[in-house]
């Protein structure tokens, strides 16, 4: 209390520029905790709430929409209290402890989301789930977030102009947001991941607490309620509009450079930082020039005007973004620094102009709601206001059905539209609108699509989430693409595919129910509906991919539920979570580690709760695209996985050097498999699955196919980092492969596969001759890998048959059940039966005194 007394009468406050000085930190400070929450709380809610497009905007949404109430709320009061400084600090304790609050309670949080939202909720009741609860959830945090501005400012009133002093405090907070971005998803969040992050900011909101009670504890004199005018309501309405425009100039970038840049966490924060950027030094720019203009609305118009110019300018570097970035990573070199650098400088084209022009508006319209005694906080909840309704309006509204190119022009128009009467005569209005027709006359659609030599457009759909695409090649083959990527599979891939799709049903008994999270071109799923007897399930984030999927499958993925293959448009894991029915089979998708929300379907808690969706004797496996992984990251996804299935083995969808593709396989009871169940299993199976066309005859071509057993898995795993909810080490670990490539696929797998072995009694129980023949076919899958690194393929028989007959038969000699390496030979011995039927002959005989008379797993009793 004698503190406070002294502090009150003045006595011992700091001199003004040390004051001055003080709010500035303290707003930098506030600025990164800020930034650092929003990145933290995006990516916790997307765990409950999925990633669909209602979810991802859902965030945005609430957290703009805090910041507008807390604005509108509060600042009234501060107006009228005489101690607006411990307002401040009143709202930097409370987003402290509701933050603390978010991130310690988020397993009960995420819990009762999910009830709420239920398994196949409508769309109308998902919305309503993800944007009210989530505002719901985050809203004393942000609407606290949304007072601190207005406090600060109130509280400075005394020493310092009405212009410089919201720019100033603006780009003060902005640059502490730039700061915050870039270490939280650069350092952070990998290091110490989300809880503990969350747990630095709100260290952070504390000291600015803190130190606002100790420097700004003296009183300020109230002031009064202003009457609305007309000038000052249209000032407010533009703070609206501009909020509006400004975030969804925002969308509109984010969304086109996606489909140039590799769409990882870091392209995101790049984007995002270079976007706080521009606006702190416009911001910055503002508080420098002189204080009370005498032309307020001239010099807001010019801002308009040149506002519409930067964001056409902006907006004309897209369409170099693709040539730009190849330039430069020609220019740079290989590496993840160069690729980083890339994506950082297609940001600054695209954002530059355009943000530093919006940080200076943001402050001469907030300035002029100020001198028309509105208040600051009212401005800054008309603005946020305005920001929260952008996702909805460009996100899922005018990109989906108009495209990029018309929401960007909308962007520009709707600035050109905020001019005065007056305003409309400047020379740069009159450019900017004579450039905005030229453009939308003259200029392509905002859209990259890769179309080879020869090749054509299937199918091309903007929905709310990204860009579906299927493109053919000159030789026919059809490949799905997300955003321009092409990581969904192809039809040339149609035989690995579907490999994926029987192997783990093979390895259950008697499978009734089959689960596939991830849907891609489709083919594994239909694969799997070969089975009479068994019905499917395939849940698919994007819409657009179900329906691209026909291309692949015949329509069979968008049929009617009878064909036994029912697609669900849902996230997979919040669906997993969700569902209350139990799979005999669950088959997750080789999804690409480094695209955003893959990360979260390789955590602990996802493992476990698939676990848990299983039957008493169900099977999990989960694909892991080995040429899209480097072998940290791998290690990281094997130790999660063995955290849920202990007892699991690991194998290989075929034997492909350049897409190998890893599976990790778990049971639900742990136990080995039994080998006469196998057999039976592949009878059964054999003709509705047309096992023969997958090189899948035998027990052993099944068998074969696993590289590894619980304790090669562990041994490989050792210590790495689990990927959990809490520490998202896939998503911020799984980008550095897909910028700069440090191996080949081929390389990746040779590592792994003389780091890891199973034996059969980890595998199997088998008699000891079955045993031992097991043994010798992975023995022979391994020599037969090893061989094929060294083989260059030509249509030439006799020079095909030189590089790979001794290599092969070496191979049956080791296993003469190893089948993959006897084909070969057997169709190169018909090839030459007419051009040489000595050649023939002699391979034929070599190839007799290798292979035993019966290859099928022996019947012996145990």
């Amino acid at each position: 209390m004698a503190v406070q007394s002294s502090l009150s009468s003045g006595a011992r406050w700091p001199a003004r520029p040390l004051r001055q000085h003080a709010a500035l930190g303290l707003m930098a400070a506030s600025g990164f905790a800020g930034l650092g929450y929003q990145i933290v709380w995006t990516q916790q809610c997307a765990l409950w709430l999925g990633h669909e497009a209602a979810a991802v905007l859902a965030v945005v949404t609430a957290f703009f929409g805090g910041l507008a109430v807390g604005a509108f709320a509060c600042t009234p009061r501060i107006a009228r209290s005489r101690h607006p400084g411990r307002w401040y600090a009143a709202c930097e304790l409370v987003i402290a402890v509701w933050s603390l609050a978010i991130a310690l309670g988020l397993a009960p949080l995420s819990t009762a989301m999910l009830d709420l939202t239920g398994a196949q909720p409508t769309p109308a009741w998902q919305w309503t789930v993800a944007f009210v609860g989530t505002f719901v959830a985050l809203l004393p945090a942000t609407a606290a977030m949304g007072a601190t501005l207005p406090a600060m400012e109130r509280t400075l009133a005394r020493w310092h102009g009405d212009a410089k002093r919201i720019a100033a405090l603006y780009a003060a907070n902005t640059a502490g947001a730039v700061v915050g971005v870039l270490a939280v998803a650069f350092w952070l969040v990998p290091t110490f991941g989300l809880v503990r992050t969350a747990a630095l900011c709100a260290t952070l909101n504390v000291a600015c607490a803190l130190g606002g009670a100790r420097l700004f504890a003296g009183s300020a004199t109230p002031t009064e309620k202003p009457a609305d005018s007309d000038g000052s309501r249209n000032t407010l309405w533009r703070l609206a509009a501009t909020g509006l425009l400004g975030i969804g100039y925002e969308i509109v970038v984010v969304r086109v450079l996606g489909q140039v840049t590799e769409d990882t966490v870091y392209t995101f924060a790049l984007l995002l930082a270079v976007y706080l950027a521009g606006s702190t030094w416009g911001a910055a720019a503002y508080a420098r020039r002189s204080e009370g203009p005498a032309h307020a609305d001239a010099v807001r118009d010019r801002l308009l005007a040149w506002q519409a110019a930067a964001c056409l300018l902006g907006t004309a570097s897209l369409w170099g973004a693709d040539s730009i970035r190849n330039g430069m990573l020609g220019a740079l070199g290989p590496g993840m620094p160069a690729a980083l650098a890339a994506e950082a400088t297609l940001a600054i084209l695209a954002f530059g102009p355009p943000t530093v022009v919006m940080g200076a508006l943001f402050s001469h319209l907030s300035a002029q709601a100020k001198s028309a005694s509105f208040g600051f906080g009212r401005a800054l909840g008309w603005n946020t206001l305005g920001a929260a309704a952008a996702p909805l309006l460009l996100g899922m509204v005018l990109i989906p059905q108009g495209g990029a190119k018309a929401a960007a022009l909308t962007v520009a128009i709707g600035y050109l539209a905020l001019l005065s009467t007056s305003g409309r005569k400047l020379i740069v209005a009159r450019l900017a609108a004579v450039a905005a027709i030229a453009v939308a006359v003259a200029a392509p659609p905002l859209t990259f699509l890769t179309i080879p030599e020869g090749g054509r457009v299937i199918s091309h759909h903007e929905g709310p989430m990204a860009a579906v695409s299927v493109v053919e090649d000159a030789d026919g083959v059809a490949r799905l693409r997300i955003d321009n990527h092409q990581q969904e599979g192809s039809s040339a891939s149609a035989f690995a595919d579907s490999r994926q799709g029987i192997l783990p049903l093979l390895l259950h008994p008697a499978p009734r129910h089959a689960l596939f999270l991830g849907l891609g071109t489709g083919v594994t799923a239909t694969a799997a509906t070969r089975d009479p007897d068994l019905r499917v399930d395939a849940v698919e984030l994007l819409p657009d991919v179900i329906a691209a999927s026909s291309h692949f499958t015949g329509g069979t993925a968008t049929a009617a539920p009878t064909n036994r293959l029912r697609t669900l448009a849902a996230d997979a894991r919040r669906y997993v979570r969700t569902s209350a029915q139990r799979y005999d089979v669950i088959v997750s998708d080789n999804f690409h580690p480094a695209r955003s929300g893959s990360g979260s379907l390789y955590t602990v808690e996802h493992f476990e709760k698939v676990r848990d969706r299983l039957t008493a004797d169900g099977v999990f496996c989960q694909w892991l695209p080995l040429h899209q992984l480097d072998l940290d990251t791998l290690r990281s996804i094997v130790r999660s996985f063995g955290a849920a299935y202990p007892g699991g083995w690991a194998m290989l969808a075929t034997y492909s050097l350049e897409t190998p593709v890893l599976g990790l396989i778990g049971r639900r009871d742990a136990g080995p498999f039994d080998v006469r169940r196998v057999q039976a299993r592949l009878a059964e199976a054999a003709p509705s699955l047309r096992l023969a066309d997958l090189g899948i005859p035998d027990a052993y071509a099944l068998l074969g196919g696993f590289v590894a057993g619980p304790r090669a898995l562990a041994a490989f795993a050792g210590n790495a980092p689990l990927n959990t909810d809490d520490l998202p080490v896939v998503a911020y670990r799984g980008p550095r492969i897909t910028y700069a490539p440090v191996s080949l696929p081929r390389e990746r797998l040779f590592e792994l596969l003389h780091a890891v072995r199973i034996e059969p009694a980890e595998l199997v129980r088998a008699d000891p001759t079955t045993a031992r023949r097991l043994a010798a076919y992975w023995q022979a899958r391994d020599r037969f890998l090893e061989a094929g690194q060294h083989v260059r393929p030509t249509a030439d028989v006799r020079r095909m048959l030189a590089q790979v007959r001794e290599p092969l038969l070496a191979v049956l000699r080791i296993s003469p059940d190893f089948r993959p390496a006897a084909e070969p030979l057997q169709r190169m011995a018909h090839a030459l039966d007419r051009s040489d039927p000595e050649a023939a002959l002699s391979l034929r005989s070599a190839l007799m005194a290798v292979r035993p008379s019966r290859t099928e797993l022996d019947d012996t009793p145990r």
